[in-house]
């Protein structure tokens, strides 16, 4: 069998010089570590052409029948701590033969690669061999347990009764890919199989096809989603960190801890043509004899805290000498913000008989950034015998950066 490990044969443990185990627990180039002294097994990524991630130890079948083949290919194949890595290399095409299906049952059968070391595993054996698990025959199609020094390959359905002369097994939908792989310690893992495997120290970056991740200490990290870089639209739900940004779909957001918010906040204007009445001498967000709604203009505080509120209507009093002034409650969760309630000093004001429009412009300031607001339109009457009528309201909140 063209399969070859790379040992030094010529010297033991008990002789002077370098034995085959000093080779192996010696720093090998193409092993990302899973801990002080072990290594991850897998395959060396690389393919002839260059459009697969590997090609190596490929298990496939372009016949029908219960013989499979199986692609060269370099791979390394963690034994016990103690024992090391074993790098390993096929160098040509090999095949090998699953046993005939069960005659009730299904069974899944496990390819691996594994080494035999006589000097750790009492086999009695020292080589490394392409090999063929049968599992139960009991209906689970249980995969057989992994012995230790091997590489799962692939996993292979066989059907109740296959055989050569039934026509085999299906090759193309029986063959499930085990196949993992390894890189140099710092190197960048190209993600084959084993997604859910933790990492070996934080700072490891592995590659998934579609993003680059790292390990923070507990979990993969997509590199987007890292400090200082904005996530692409779609790639997250949930911030990662206050401060993080995000494109969403065209618009910048910046995760303020609980939710997205826009990253720079722009103006938000509110607007209702259905005029109505107040007659009410103290402040009220509601207007009689309209179906028009109460003007609102949700906006989220900037850095700065501070926004510039303008309000403005079309309006006129019923009586002569009197008055409307329109203003602004800014609300935080529903409730009125202290000292943010609507005031004359900060309201326009219609003080003519004959239509006018009217408009003022005055700060907010004090407010939490990132948070979400409201600016409720509030309006006030010079007596209750002013039937004062407002149209045309509008409220615009634009933040001071």
């Amino acid at each position: 069998m063209p399969l070859r490990t790379a040992w030094l044969v010529n010297r033991t443990d008990a002789e002077n010089g370098q034995s085959r185990a000093d080779t192996r627990l010696a720093p090998l180039g193409a092993v990302t570590p899973v801990s002080g002294l072990a290594g991850r097994s897998g395959l060396l990524p690389g393919s002839p052409d260059g459009k697969s991630l590997t090609s190596a130890f490929y298990v496939f079948s372009s016949t029908a029948g219960m013989t499979a083949t199986i692609a060269p290919g370099r791979a390394v194949v963690q034994g016990s701590q103690t024992a090391g890595a074993y790098p390993v290399v096929l160098t040509d095409y090999t095949s090998v033969t699953l046993a005939d299906g069960d005659a009730n049952n299904a069974r899944t059968d496990l390819v691996v690669l594994r080494v035999y070391d006589a000097q750790f595993d009492n086999s009695g054996r020292t080589e490394a061999v392409l090999e063929v698990l049968s599992g139960p025959t009991d209906g689970t199609r249980a995969l057989p347990q992994v012995p230790e020094a091997s590489l799962p390959l692939a996993s292979v359905l066989v059907p109740a009764g296959s055989s050569v002369g039934t026509g085999g097994i299906d090759w193309a939908t029986a063959v499930t890919d085990l196949r993992t792989t390894t890189v140099g310690v710092g190197g960048i893992l190209p993600l084959y199989g084993n997604t859910a495997e933790s990492g070996a120290y934080p700072g490891q970056y592995r590659d998934i096809s579609s993003a680059l991740q790292r390990w923070d200490g507990s979990q993969w990290v997509s590199y987007p989603a890292q400090l200082g870089g904005i996530a692409p639209t779609g790639r997250i739900s949930t911030g990662s960190y206050v401060g993080q940004y995000r494109d969403n779909n065209g618009r910048l957001e910046r995760w303020n801890g609980t939710a997205w918010t826009p990253a720079m906040p722009s103006p938000v204007f509110a607007y209702n043509n259905a005029g109505g009445y107040c007659k009410t001498t103290t402040w009220s967000e509601a207007l009689t004899g309209t179906t028009g709604p109460t003007v609102t203009a949700t906006f989220t505080a900037p850095i700065s805290g501070s926004v510039l509120v303008t309000v403005g209507f079309q309006g006129q009093p019923s009586v002569e000498g009197g008055w409307g002034r329109m203003s602004v409650n800014i609300r935080k969760g529903g409730v009125l913000v202290t000292g943010l309630g609507a005031a004359e000093t900060r309201s326009a004001i219609v003080t003519n008989r004959g239509n006018q429009s009217v408009t003022t412009t005055f700060p907010v300031t004090g407010l939490t950034a990132g948070a979400t607001y409201t600016a409720v339109s509030a309006y006030s009457s010079s007596a209750t015998t002013n039937n004062h009528w407002f149209d045309n309201r509008f409220v615009r909140v634009d933040p001071m950066l």
